[in-house]
């Protein structure tokens, strides 16, 4: 699968707002984006200033990337999951979104158990955490409601688990899971309601370029 290696702070600047891929990083003045919040690229910096309204499909596109740059998933996987939002009872744009907020790199991140989904990504691929009761090193794989997180008995004497607990803040986690500073282990109340998902994504966008393939 390819990788992207470029720096991440071109997303942002591509999409021309805060992605938050770099974690507590994005909040400081050395952000890339707040210094140069234009367009990567030779003639980015002109871009901004070209009149003209976008089209109907650049501002599909454009949304579509936003979205599968903010969860970390490519082209193929992100196909993949819009196709299962379409099968599902409801909303296909909501289906999809729950269907990314439940992958278990991306809960990790809700949970304040990560600064960014890339770390957080980086942390379940190594195995240091289990899924109700059993190790899980896979980012992609989906929780459900009743599913229990906790970290591997190898991995909390480690010094990045041991620091967390001094640092966690829980009265980020979303309505939807639940934290036990105490232990750092979580449980999934219910599948994530529209206004628990705080990602400004218009999926209604997204479904439209899928729909126009």
């Amino acid at each position: 699968m390819a990788r992207h290696t470029d720096p991440v702070c071109k997303l942002c600047r591509r999409e021309g707002e805060k992605l938050f891929l770099k974690g507590s990083r994005c909040l400081t003045p050395k952000c890339s984006f707040e210094r140069r919040s234009y367009p990567p690229g030779q003639h980015g910096r002109d871009t901004q200033f070209r009149r003209g309204r976008a089209s109907d499909y650049l501002m599909q596109l454009r949304e579509k990337q936003k979205a599968r740059r903010i969860y970390g998933v490519y082209e193929r996987q992100f196909s993949r999951y819009f196709r299962k939002a379409t099968r599902q009872v409801g909303l296909t744009g909501t289906n999809l979104l729950v269907l990314l907020e439940t992958r278990m790199d991306n809960v990790i991140y809700r949970l304040g158990l990560a600064d960014s989904r890339a770390q957080a990504r980086q942390l379940v691929s190594h195995g240091h955490f289990m899924l109700n009761g059993r190790k899980i090193d896979v980012p992609s794989a989906l929780v459900k409601p009743g599913d229990e997180i906790t970290i591997r008995p190898q991995s909390a004497s480690g010094t990045y688990f041991k620091q967390l607990r001094q640092d966690i803040d829980d009265r980020r986690v979303p309505a939807w899971l639940a934290l036990d500073v105490k232990n750092l282990s979580a449980t999934v109340k219910s599948f994530p309601a529209r206004e628990d998902m705080d990602v400004s994504i218009n999926e209604q966008l997204v479904v439209e370029y899928y729909s126009r393939r």
